[in-house]
């Protein structure tokens, strides 16, 4: 390795923070290495006018097999961003990928998890110009931007490393195996221990939240020691680029070849997904999307381990309560953060049309729907607070299932038009909430699928009980990233948790206060369960990363 990039010099600055890492995930309390808050960055502007800089240019990489330029991303806020990505041919870059691995698997657990960290380090001061390019590619309000698609980002990836150099480093790289003969010379192996990669894994981007659910994917691959190669969702390019842009100048700083990370960027409509996840030198793929395709990776991407996050339906069981306006408060927040656009956003509100009891006295399905429609109007009726954090609809197809849900039930809260001051061009739009009769079957086909977007449903179900088995088939034959749950009864609570355990789902209960169910935290809270239909991997578990590499080993007589 050069002097200015060695092994020693990455331990020292890096370790500290893989240990103090490896000692989260296991106590799961709350840390971070990277700060989240804008002010903690001084060259805010500069990172604008980076990213500003790259508009209307192309994006240079020097990877091999580029054969064309394409691109094409229109930001959700009406920006045309112009930029130019290398179109590979995958005959020439995937060899070139895999001929790059053997050096890198050579490296060892420590060395490949210190670049990482490296590489995430290298990210992180480019904080503000990551925010711009997720802002602009997913239609994140600036704030959330920044944050998720920075340094929450940056925790789920330095999460996979450290899960991944766990699973690693469980068995010695070597032993002194001697085994009795009685008054025979006892039987003596000297054996090696290596965590031998599977080859390259194919990372396939989602529009919404490039880096939050690209990262896990990208370094949980990267540092079980395969190559990467990162595919972005057509509309979501510009922050993986970045991405790879880091990871390819670390890696040879370091003396890795660069071509262990590479970009492929489809033309408009090409399908490049599909062509690259059935190639035989793609052994792991990650992918967050759309259930149709989601499925269709599992079936035929059979040379390769598929790690996939799809639809589901999210609910919230209302019981009880003994905080109304707190409830009610964080519902309101949870269903606007992002225009709803986040796959562990509410969609089914699960309410006993007989009412429920709550410490401001019972209150009936109608009264808490519409105090409910109140506490949203309340949140976003001053525009620049719903610019704030509704963000921009990130494309057509979530916008028209706003302007059709009127036509499947009861409107409770209408979705009106926000105008944005600074991106006149952008369509933002408030939540809309809709009553349904949990008990027509009319109703199913709605509250039974994923409605992706500010759209919410009120169902009306005959009890809690009702409730609950409504629940429990929803995440069994939906699959559900998130479950929320009001009560006040030990016994109510009780079964909520039996009803998760059973369908293995993620449960929040009784959130009040500044902590919401489409949250979740990098190091101490699981992004699903791999146990349900929604997805087949948890972030992070080791099952995310046990299945990237395989132990290999050699025995030799003492």
């Amino acid at each position: 390795m050069p002097a200015d990039l060695s092994t020693v010099l990455l331990i020292e600055r890096h370790r500290g923070t893989l240990d103090k890492a490896l000692e989260t995930i296991r106590t799961r309390e709350y840390w971070s290495p990277y700060a989240e808050h804008p002010k903690a960055y001084p060259d805010a502007e500069a990172g604008k006018a980076a990213f500003e800089a790259l508009l209307g240019h192309p994006f240079e990489l020097d990877q091999p097999g580029t054969d064309e330029w394409t691109g094409g991303e229109r930001s959700p806020f009406g920006v045309e961003l112009g930029v130019r990505y290398p179109h590979p041919d995958p005959a020439v870059l995937l060899p070139a990928m895999r001929a790059a691995v053997p050096a890198w698997r050579d490296a060892g657990p420590e060395a490949r998890a210190m670049v990482c960290l490296e590489i995430l380090a290298r990210i992180n001061a480019r904080t503000p110009e990551f925010a711009h390019a997720v802002m602009h590619t997913s239609g994140q309000a600036f704030t959330m931007a920044f944050q998720a698609g920075g340094p929450h980002a940056q925790d789920r990836g330095l999460e996979a490393v450290a899960y991944a150099y766990a699973e690693q480093v469980r068995v010695p790289e070597t032993a002194e195996w001697t085994k009795p003969q009685g008054k025979r010379e006892p039987i003596g192996l000297r054996k090696t221990f290596t965590a031998v990669p599977l080859g390259i894994g194919l990372v396939i981007g989602c529009n919404t939240f490039p880096t939050w659910n690209g990262y896990p994917g990208l370094f949980a691959s990267l540092a079980t020691g395969n190559a990467v190669l990162v595919k972005p969702h057509p509309r979501a390019v510009l922050p993986l680029a970045l991405t790879v842009a880091v990871a390819r100048e670390v890696l040879a700083e370091a003396g890795f070849p660069a071509d262990l990370v590479c970009l492929a960027v489809d033309r408009p409509g090409e399908g490049l997904a599909k062509t690259l996840a059935v190639r035989p030198e793609i052994r792991v793929i990650d992918y967050t999307g759309s259930t149709a395709f989601g499925d269709w990776l599992e079936a035929n991407a059979r040379q390769a381990r598929v790690f996939t996050e799809k639809a589901g339906v999210n609910s919230v069981v209302i019981d009880s309560t003994d905080d109304y306006r707190g409830m009610l408060a964080n519902l309101a927040f949870s269903l606007s953060l992002y225009s709803g656009q986040m796959c562990t956003t509410p969609q089914n509100l699960l309410i006993p049309r007989d009412g429920i009891s709550t410490d401001a006295g019972p209150k009936s399905y109608d009264e808490v729907v519409a105090d409910l429609a109140a506490a949203v109007d309340g949140l976003l009726g001053d525009d620049a607070r719903a610019n704030a954090l509704l963000g921009a609809l990130v494309n057509p197809e979530v916008k028209e299932r706003v302007e059709t849900a009127a036509g499947i039930g009861e409107v409770a809260l209408a979705s009106r038009s926000v105008a944005h001051p600074d991106f006149p061009r952008a369509v933002v739009r408030t939540p809309t909430v809709i009553k349904l009769d949990g008990a027509k079957p009319d109703a199913e086909a709605a509250y039974m699928s994923e409605c992706f977007g500010p759209v919410s449903f009120a169902v009306a179900v005959d009890s809690t009980a009702d409730g609950l088995e409504l629940l429990r088939r929803t995440i069994r034959e939906k699959g559900a990233m998130t479950v929320g749950g009001y009560t006040t009864s030990p016994e109510v609570e009780r079964w909520l948790e039996e009803v998760c355990w059973d369908e293995r789902a993620q449960l929040s209960l009784n959130l009040t206060g500044g902590v919401y169910v489409n949250q979740t935290a990098a190091f101490s809270d699981f992004h699903g369960s791999g146990g349900n239909p929604a997805a087949n991997a948890a972030l992070c578990d080791g099952a995310f990363v046990a299945n990237r590499f395989r132990t290999v080993e050699v025995r030799r007589p003492a």
